[in-house]
């Protein structure tokens, strides 16, 4: 299937051409968005990446401490010119975040080689919708589901596991993403994301994949 011919939404009249083009992964926290990403093999841009260092000024709060679950705790412009350089020059810069000390420690390259589709993944990839969209370099937007429980109880171990934040926090967020999470997947499908099961997506966009 030509890259031209895949995308889900329209390309605007007058938009430039790419020949490559990007999918959206988004979807609650621990709901399978870096393992699906993993087994689909393509170039990835992670999109926690562009987490705002947590002494940037103007952060938005919550229970005493930034709230990283808001929009306004990420850069979104420098995530979407991301991913338009990467489609269009075939490799680009990206910040390296470190989420235990919440701060950017330098740079890697993302480079495209022969794939004509990437992929983004982060709970704030619907945000991107519009901008990528408008560039002419979306394919696909993806919102993945999954039962609440399994999805609170991989999160927590993941974010255990990678010392994330002191335990008494991440179970403090854990409970507040499960009491969250329908509302903000209706949110990710307002935005222009489509819901699907891992399984679902990744068979889905394995037919996009196709030759």
């Amino acid at each position: 299937m030509p890259a031209e011919d895949s995308a889900l939404f329209p390309v605007p009249e007058g938009a430039r051409r790419s020949p490559r083009k990007v999918v959206l992964l988004t979807g609650p926290s621990g709901s399978g968005k870096s393992s699906l990403s993993r087994r689909l093999g393509l170039p990835v841009v992670a999109l926690d990446d562009f987490y705002q260092d947590i002494d940037a000024p103007g952060l938005p709060q919550r229970f005493g401490s930034v709230d990283w679950d808001s929009p306004g705790s990420w850069n979104a412009a420098a995530a979407a010119e991301a991913l338009v350089t990467l489609c269009r020059d075939g490799e680009v810069a990206v910040p390296i975040y470190d989420i235990p000390t919440s701060r950017r420690t330098g740079t890697s390259t993302v480079v495209a080689g022969d794939s004509p589709i990437m992929l983004a993944e982060g709970i704030f990839a619907g945000e991107l919708v519009p901008a990528l969209r408008a560039e002419g370099v979306l394919a696909d937007a993806v919102c993945l589901v999954r039962p609440r429980l399994q999805t609170f109880w991989f999160r927590l171990l993941r974010d255990l596991a990678e010392s994330r934040k002191r335990p008494s926090t991440l179970v403090r967020r854990g409970l507040a993403h499960y009491r969250a999470e329908p509302a903000k997947i209706r949110a990710w499908v307002a935005q222009g994301c489509r819901a699907a099961t891992p399984a679902q997506a990744e068979a889905e966009l394995r037919v996009l994949l196709a030759p």
